[in-house]
């Protein structure tokens, strides 16, 4: 069995859809059969509001499995939907960046506390703080590879090179096979020559990084998370769902490790 891709979702910029990226994308790979953990790292905990998750004061969260007071599988609320398990964060997440300061390894605590659920599934997705804090450090020391979500609109790359000086930091000292995953274009809308300048403008410095895949400014996708449900759940034939099940693919088709044994799995989401 393969151990987990462990993918950071992160983007210091607010607004960048970076939490409707890690609900949505988290569900569509458990649509595709995928099984698949995400953890919400974000003291805003709206990736666990997003999926219908309680992130109350009384429930144990990310908050103290970072801090080392309990075990990752105690915060585990599994079977959230059919193959996707969560990690919930909790407003008193706001306080670790202050309380992991001193501690032993504070970089690495993440790292250590997910290792023993690796071999259980295919991808473990992490929301990130707006902020490249040790929060967000915790994340990159624990990950694979990076996602950034990017918003087709003005100032969309600012910023952008201080995440990337970021990770080639961590790279060099903390996690060397941290790599970047890709970059998704947000609230994309081809009628605008603005979207299509920032597309170009992110293709020319990314690359084939760039998915494929865009998320379109949608209506539905902007409603399904006060209802608690990714947009599969909300309007499973909106262009948001549509969007998030391409990205889906792409992500399924640029993890290495997957095997001709998958083939009917990759079915699942090609018929989806």
């Amino acid at each position: 069995m393969s151990r987990a891709r462990t993918i950071a979702i992160a983007n210091q910029k607010g607004g960048v859809g970076k939490t409707t990226t890690a609900i949505n994308l988290s569900a569509s790979l458990a649509a595709a059969e995928r099984r698949v953990l995400l953890i919400d790292i974000d003291p805003q905990a709206n990736a666990s509001s997003g999926l219908g998750v309680d992130a109350d004061d009384e429930s144990t969260s990310v908050y103290e499995v970072i801090l080392g007071n309990a075990d990752l599988r105690e915060a585990l609320r599994p079977d959230v939907l059919p193959y996707l398990d969560a990690i919930p964060s909790a407003s008193r997440l706001h306080g670790a960046e202050v309380e992991l300061v001193p501690l032993m390894s504070r970089e690495s605590r993440l790292r250590r506390a997910i290792e023993p659920a690796l071999d259980d599934y295919d991808f473990i997705l992490i929301d990130c703080p707006p902020s490249l804090g040790l929060l967000t450090i915790n994340t990159l020391t624990a990950s694979d590879s990076v996602l950034i979500p990017i918003q087709c609109e003005y100032y969309a790359l600012e910023g952008l090179t201080q995440l990337t000086h970021t990770i080639e930091l961590v790279q060099e000292n903390l996690n060397q096979r941290l790599t970047i995953e890709g970059v998704l274009l947000t609230m994309y809308d081809r009628r605008l020559n603005l979207a299509n300048q920032v597309a170009e403008e992110a293709r020319r410095f990314f690359g084939d990084k760039v998915y494929e895949a865009v998320i379109p400014r949608n209506v539905k996708l902007s409603e399904s998370p006060s209802f608690g449900k990714p947009i599969l759940y909300y309007d499973a034939q909106s262009t948001g769902a549509e969007s998030y099940m391409n990205l889906a693919r792409e992500v399924i088709a640029r993890t290495s490790w997957n095997t001709p044994e998958d083939a009917s799995e990759h079915a699942a989401v090609e018929g989806a």
